[in-house]
């Protein structure tokens, strides 16, 4: 039987308690509790534990939510006012009280909006499909960046896709789509820009070494002729989908049609039939554009998105230059590789004659697809298949440049490059002044209580561990001398295991089990099967750690010292086990100083610079896990691995002095672990902290984490735990 409503008195009691702060004699809850009383007793409970919520942000909120609270009852259901306060929370975190209080007076226009997204698409909601549509398709893996609105805008404003784009390394889609009236059409709309924004990074809009940006400088409306180009390319692209992906491009041409058609001149025919051939490329597009100038642009179609050719070239300058070393150095490893297997299958006198030791590529048209060539690479003018990673910087750098220039076939010797030098910054220094500067990086907070993110809403740089000069690695290594050589030798027998493979049609040794049963095939009229031998394969360990390295405060002392110890016995462990790793310290103080200290990085050798580092390691602030883990998660989202794990080395809960504890520092730390999960990565815990039964299986789950009770075993036990994990 439903509860009776609540009488204004008992209303008005229970908004005295919580709006006390904001009342007076003028301004009581006596009006609010009066337009409560006409709803049912669940609406009642529903408004007035919002009031309490909202409160505990900032009271005048609540009580400007509590006033427009009846209204928003007769506009929307329960979820739609949810979603309300949601956004004006939002709004209020970004901008302050009076837009907060704004958004809750515009209830009216935020209904209005919601029913239209209700319709829409958001693309949380259709991420991973999206996500694994792309990944589909050919060419460098692309990644999506989600375009959020302005902290003002209500759910459905950015209802088209206007603004997407790619800068050829990402693509940044809209959060909500609500162009058409289905949900259905707004979901192919989504495939439909994420298509052609591929199309554009695949069949080379940006290839050509010719500068869009200078091209466009050449016309006196440089903003004309950035549309038109952009017009003329839609029609090219258009053409090659047609070809590559022909069931989508039929959607893409039904979804233009209930938008209505694009108009094109007369004049436009023929570059539209030119445009049109298998061979055309971009370059045919610049000299139409010079043609078509004069004329119309026509309107863009609902799929096409904007072209930013400053971006785009930006992005595109930084990965040339950085592919080209990285292609370089690949280089040289393979000729190191190649050079070692040719000096075991050749006799003496073929080792002492001098070789070339020359990279060449060989190009040929590709004939499956017209305009796009094959490239084969060889060594010494013989064929090699280059091995998988090699490869695929080979087609980047094809996709960017439509082949591969000759400098870069020049394998780098000793000294042959490094990375450009960045002036050192003082680490001291990089919070001075506002923390939006340069080299800030913002990140969402899961707030519990209200089930939503705090949309950037934690500011995190990443900053240089201080080295110290003092020989701590050293001194560790004579402490733990005599378990150091035991230590490496199981690692060296870990990296050197081999599985058996059984049934193999040539090997090493007979697998007598298959040819038992054979003989029993062939004794039945059968032929003797193929695949009667054993081979030993040596196990690939495609494994990358991040080791995530507590150094908040409450490590001051033998903790910080045990922490430090485990570090450089890892590190030694791992030197002999081959796999990739890296180590970052986190602490920081309040959500606008979230630090991160970098340690090791995943590409760093184990050198005397990250010895000093950990020898620097050294108690800092507060323990703001949740931002620390989502930027880890993206550093190692970054890493080519098939196995990656996120290990977490702490002394106790997450914890900052602005509110960041208890309940709410617990729940955003276990939605940022859950969304590492969901990007492939495997978190596990290693804690000295004796209350972590509390709470860590609540953040990591029952099985991924574990209590070392006696801090001074921390060294040797970080070792054995990591090799457990990995086995």
């Amino acid at each position: 039987m439903p509860s009776r409503p609540l009488t204004t008195a008992e209303l008005e009691e229970k908004l005295d308690e919580v709006l006390d702060p904001v009342l007076s004699s003028r301004r009581t809850a006596a009006g609010l509790a009066k337009a409560l009383t006409a709803f049912a007793r669940e609406r009642q409970d529903f408004i007035i534990h919002w009031v309490d919520v909202i409160a505990k942000t900032n009271a005048e909120l609540a009580y400007q939510f509590a006033a427009r609270a009846p209204e928003a009852l007769r506009l929307m259901d329960l979820s739609g006012i949810e979603k309300w306060i949601v956004h004006a929370m939002d709004v209020y975190d970004k901008n302050g009280l009076y837009p907060g209080c704004s958004a809750i007076h515009n209830v009216l226009a935020f209904t209005t909006e919601l029913r239209a997204a209700a319709r829409g698409v958001a693309y949380a909601d259709v991420s991973g499909v999206l996500e694994l549509f792309l990944c589909g398709l050919s060419g460098r893996q692309l990644k999506i960046n989600v375009l959020e609105p302005p902290a003002d805008a209500a759910p459905a404003q950015a209802r088209d896709a206007r603004g997407a784009y790619t800068d050829t390394g990402s693509l940044f889609l809209p959060a909500h789509l609500a162009l058409f009236d289905t949900r259905d059409d707004n979901y192919r709309l989504y495939k439909a820009v994420v298509a052609h924004l591929w199309a554009q990074t695949w069949f080379g809009t940006f290839r050509e070494q010719l500068s869009l940006d200078k091209a466009l400088r050449r016309f006196s409306d440089p903003y004309k002729a950035l549309r038109l180009f952009h017009a003329l390319e839609t029609v090219r692209l258009d053409a090659c989908l047609a070809v590559e992906l022909p069931g989508l491009h039929r959607d893409m041409t039904a979804l233009q049609a209930k938008r209505g058609p694009i108009r094109y001149s007369a004049q436009w025919q023929l570059p539209i039939r030119r445009l049109q051939q298998p061979q055309a490329t971009v370059l045919d597009t610049h000299e139409l554009l010079e043609q078509l100038y004069p004329g119309e642009v026509p309107a863009a179609l609902c799929y096409q998105g904007v072209l930013y050719p400053d971006r785009t070239e930006q992005a595109m300058a930084d990965r040339i230059a950085r592919e080209k070393n990285g292609f370089r150095a690949k280089l040289t490893k393979l000729a190191e590789d190649m050079h070692g297997k040719l000096d075991t299958a050749v006799d003496d006198e073929a080792k002492t004659a001098p070789r070339s030791r020359r990279f060449s590529m060989k190009r040929t048209p590709d004939r499956e697809r017209p305009g796009l060539f094959n490239f084969e690479l060889a060594l010494d003018g013989k064929p090699i298949v280059p091995p998988a990673n090699l490869k695929a910087l080979l087609d980047s750098i094809v996709q960017d440049l439509g082949e591969i220039p000759e400098d870069y076939l020049t394998a780098a010797g000793d000294g042959g490059y490094r990375a450009e030098e960045v002036p050192e910054k003082n680490p001291e220094n990089v919070w001075k002044g506002t923390y939006h500067e340069e080299g800030a990086l913002l990140y969402n907070e899961w707030d519990f209580r209200r089930k939503h993110y705090r949309k950037n809403w934690c500011v995190l740089r990443e900053i240089d561990v201080h080295p110290n000069e003092e020989p701590f690695v050293e001194q560790t290594l004579n402490k733990y001398a005599g378990i150091l050589g035991p230590l490496r030798k199981t690692f060296e027998a870990l990296r050197g295991e081999d599985k058996l493979l059984r049934k193999q049609t040539s090997g090493d040794d007979i697998d007598f089990d298959a040819l038992v049963d054979g003989y029993a095939e062939m004794k039945r009229g059968m032929e003797l099967p193929q695949r009667l031998f054993t081979k030993l394969h040596k196990l690939d360990r495609n494994i990358a750690v991040l080791f995530m390295v507590d150094m908040s405060g409450s490590t001051k002392g033998w903790i910080n010292d045990a922490e430090r110890e485990s570090l450089v016995l890892l590190c030694e462990a791992l030197e002999v086990l081959g796999d990739r790793y890296a180590i970052y310290g986190f602490s920081g103080m309040t959500r606008k100083r979230c630090e991160l200290y970098r340690i090791k990085h995943f590409d760093e050798p184990y050198s005397d610079a990250v010895r000093r580092r950990i020898a620097g390691v050294k108690p800092q602030d507060y323990t703001r896990m949740g931002v620390i883990i989502r930027h880890l998660t993206k550093l190692l989202d970054d890493v080519d691995a098939r196995t990656k794990l996120l290990i977490t080395l702490s002394d106790g809960k997450p914890d900052d002095y602005d509110g960041y504890r208890g309940d709410y520092g617990i729940e955003d730390t276990r939605m940022a672990l859950i969304e590492a999960k969901h990007a492939g990565i495997h978190p596990f815990c290693i804690t000295i902290d004796t209350e972590a039964r509390d709470y860590l299986p609540h953040m990591y789950g029952a099985v991924n984490w574990t209590l070392v009770d006696n801090v001074r075993k921390l060294p040797v036990r970080v070792s054995e735990i990591y090799r457990k994990l990995t086995l």
